[in-house]
């Protein structure tokens, strides 16, 4: 992928990048996301290779969701 995780600060610098297509932005978010970033003994965190700090995997899927909204493809509300 010519889009490393390392080259962004925080997931939503992922989802709001203007250049990215949706599917290169969910891309790299799932590798952010992938039980091979997870902090060991800490799964709610994720720190992938480059990475100079964690971050919540929550905020992951948050950038995630952004992504759906933005795109028009958030599905039916929540019950």
């Amino acid at each position: 992928m010519s889009q490393p995780v390392s080259r962004y600060l925080h997931p939503i610098d992922v989802a709001r990048h203007p250049s990215l297509e949706p599917e290169v932005k969910r891309a790299i978010l799932a590798r952010w996301a992938s039980d091979r970033s997870a902090v060991e003994g800490k799964p709610a965190l994720r720190k992938p290779p480059g990475m100079r700090r964690t971050v919540p995997v929550d905020d992951v899927f948050a950038a995630l969701r952004s992504i759906d909204v933005q795109s028009g493809a958030a599905g039916p509300p929540h019950q």
